[in-house]
Parts: C-alpha cells; sequence; structure tokens
C-alpha cells in the first residue's frame, strides 16, 4: 500500500523556521520525483519544489526562492522541506506527492494528508 505521510508543521513566527517531512512507504522512493505542494485558505493548490530522482531541485513558486530547500534521504525514505524566513502569506497545508517516474511534473501519481503550516505572531 502506498502512502506519503507528512509532519513537521505547526505554529511559528514571522521570520522562523520549520523543516517538513514526508515519509514514503509501498513504492521505491529513490526512482520518483518528489514534490511539496500548498493550499492556503480560499486558494488554489499550489506547486512550491519538486526534487527529482538525481536531486535536482525545481522551483514550482518563485515566492520560495532563496528561503526553501528540498533534499531526500532515500535510505530513510524521506523527503524534506527546509522552510526558512518564513512569512504569514506562506500559511497553507503542505502536501508531498509522488510523481509518476523521476522527473518533476506538477501531474502527481500519489499524495500525503498534509500537515498544517501557520505563519503567525
Amino acid at each position: 500500500q502506498v502512502q506519503l505521510v507528512e509532519s513537521g508543521g505547526g505554529l511559528v513566527q514571522p521570520g522562523g523556521s520549520l523543516r517538513l517531512s514526508c515519509v514514503a512507504s509501498g513504492f521505491a522512493l529513490a526512482y520518483y520525483a518528489i514534490g511539496w505542494f500548498r493550499q492556503a485558505p480560499g486558494k488554489e493548490r499550489e506547486g512550491v519544489l519538486c526534487i527529482d530522482a538525481s536531486d535536482k531541485s525545481t522551483f514550482y513558486a518563485d515566492s520560495v526562492k532563496g528561503r526553501f530547500t528540498i533534499s531526500r534521504d532515500n535510505n530513510k525514505k524521506t523527503v524534506y522541506l527546509q522552510m526558512n524566513t518564513l512569512k504569514p502569506d506562506d500559511t497553507a497545508v503542505y502536501y508531498c506527492a509522488a510523481n509518476y517516474g523521476p522527473a518533476c511534473s506538477l501531474s502527481t501519481r500519489y499524495w500525503g494528508q498534509g500537515t498544517q503550516v501557520t505563519v503567525s505572531s
């Protein structure tokens, strides 16, 4: 059974940092690109960042460049989203999703259940 489980969300003050984790099971993570997406209240879901099977990152959202990074540890079957200098506009439910293959794409196959990130003072 394929599963993606996100964790690490929470409440953080503006300017703070969080690291989200996405643990994969039921498929060979090393062969798949994994993307992070987010959905803020009243807005459509948007892509944030993706990491392909060769560890190359692709930014989907210009607003996070210079603040967010993505990494993976295939041995731990985990993909991370490091979020620094957080802003209130980063408040959203964050999801990880597996692509259909090794390359990044907005077309995704499997989704996690999401983790809430709230940036507020």
